[in-house]
Order: structure tokens, then sequence, then C-alpha cells
């Protein structure tokens, strides 16, 4: 059954990025009343990237060469780690959060150094800019691990996630959590109001003035990254959500995450419809809006159990 379920969260881990994106773009797509690219269009854009050959700067190293690459197998082991179907993750084993945490962080460093590598000042710019934000995210993602691991007693990501919903405090924590998970979906994906992935504006770029020296399969392995991140996030928003267990129900739970993963998509393409992105100098403030959720978290749970 394990064996399985794997295979199937492989299959979900590697699938749903592509149909993420898709389902964002028909979405901000219908609210500006055009029909829209088709819901697997990224697929055929990495493909067309896939036969280009890159071009490089010549002043690049060969760190440049494999930071998208490494940047795109991190993503890959995070997905492996966090819990799309519920209680159930591939990779699991006590405190495996931090190493999922962690990897996201060695995503985000090779990120940054690869932009740097080219010697831009734009791209030097956008690592300046992500290295200023990722310091907001990871408080507010141990905070909210925190608050579920005392609220659950479990010390593996998929079970503090996943048996979240079974704890006495949940229907107060449900909320903050969520939107905790949300932000941190929206700045890991350089999705509005945090960045915006359509933008040409190189003095409010972060992430795309970072690969604008990526080409080719470089940057197909740089695009599909940023999609998996939103799709692991949005998995982990599925996981927290889903009241079946994977192993006693696993077609219920399957198709409980699919939908709850769909809907998160559906959301971030009307937030990206009806909202522009915030200024600069804002986009701090809002990502403490997760840290501040997270430790209301915390303070639920520690309320709930006397501490």
């Amino acid at each position: 059954m394990n064996v399985s379920l794997g295979l199937v969260h492989l299959l979900i881990a590697l699938a749903m990025p592509l149909l993420m994106v898709g389902l964002v773009n028909r979405t901000k797509s219908l609210w500006a009343g055009r029909k829209g690219p088709r819901l697997l269009q990224l697929a055929w854009d990495l493909l067309r990237l896939l036969r280009k050959r890159p071009v490089y700067s010549v002043v690049a190293t060969p760190l440049f060469r494999v930071g998208a690459y490494v940047v795109l197998a991190a993503a890959l082991l995070a997905a492996m780690i966090a819990p799309l179907l519920g209680s159930f993750a591939p990779l699991q084993f006590d405190h495996d959060f931090i190493v999922f945490a962690y990897t996201l962080g060695l995503a985000r460093i090779f990120l940054m150094l690869s932009a740097m590598d080219v010697g831009s000042a734009f791209e030097g710019m956008g690592a300046a800019r992500e290295a200023s934000f990722s310091a907001f995210v990871e408080p507010a993602l141990f905070l909210l691990i925190g608050a579920a691991s005392v609220a659950t007693g479990s010390t593996s990501f998929a079970g503090l996630i996943g048996h979240l919903h079974q704890a006495e405090s949940f229907q107060w924590l449900v909320v903050p959590a969520v939107v905790v998970l949300f932000i941190l979906l929206q700045a890991e994906a350089a999705r509005v109001p945090v960045d915006d992935p359509l933008t040409h504006l190189e003095l409010t770029m972060v992430h795309e003035v970072m690969i604008l020296d990526h080409s080719g399969p470089d940057l197909a392995a740089m695009q599909y990254a940023a999609a998996l991140k939103m799709t692991i996030y949005a998995g982990l928003i599925a996981a927290l959500l889903n009241p079946f267990d994977p192993v006693g129900a696993p077609l219920a739970s399957i198709a409980t995450s699919l939908l709850v993963m769909a809907a998160v998509a559906v959301a971030v393409g009307c937030i990206e419809s009806l909202t522009a992105r915030l200024a600069l100098r804002l986009v701090p403030r809002y990502l403490m809006l997760a840290s501040v959720a997270a430790a209301l978290c915390l303070a639920i749970v520690g309320g709930t159990w006397g501490l």
C-alpha cells in the first residue's frame, strides 16, 4: 500500500505543477474575459525550452550552469517530504520538516548565487530582495510547525500536518494555518502580491529578474521548480484540510487532495486578477502577517494545552 501511495504521490508531484499553473492562468483569463491558454500550456512551453540550446554569459562560471538543476532537485526532494496526500509522504522520518525547510533554503541559495554569478546589477538586486524576503518566510513556517507539533505530538511533517485536523483546537487553528501556508505559497512561488511572474520591469522584479540569463533547459528547470513550489504549498493546505486517511481510504484522500489543490490554484488566479502587486516596501509587512498568524496558532495551542 505504501509503495502504491508513494507512486501516486510522485505522479501528483510531477504532474500537478503543470495543471496548477494552467488553472491559475485560465482563472486569470476568465476574469479578463479571454479564452486563455490551454490547461497544459506550461508542458508545451517546457518542451519547447528543452529543445533549445542555452546561451551563457562570458563571465558565468560552472556554478551558473548547475544552479538551475540544484534548484529543481531541491524542489523535488522537498516535494517527496511534503505530505501532499494527508498523513503520508514517501520520505518520512523524525524531524523531517527541518530537512524540508532547509532543502527549500538550499534551492533559494543556489537561485541567488546563480543570479549573482553573471555579474548583472539587476540580477544582484533581485537576489538581495529574495534574501531579505526569505528572512520573513522561514520564521512563519517554523512557528506553524511548532504549533502543529504541540497540537498533535508528532515529530514528522506528515504526522503533524496530516493529523492536525484531529486536534482539539483545530477549529481555531485551521483559518490562521491556511493563511500562513497561502502567504508562504505566494512568497515561494513568486506570485502576486509578493511578486509578479509576468512583469517585465526590472526595477520591480524579484524572481524573474534572477533568471534573466537562464535560457533553454536551464530556464525550463527554473520555471518547473517555481510551479513545483506552488504545488507543494497547495498540497500542504490540502493535507491540512483533508479528513481522510490515505492508508485507510486512499481514493477519498487522493480525490480530496486534488480538489483542494485545484481550488487553491483558482484562489491564486482570483487574487492575481483582483489585486495589484504590493510596493516593495510593503512586502515585508505582508510576509510578517504570516509570522503573526503562525504565532497566533502557537498561542491557541498553548492556551488549549495550558502552557
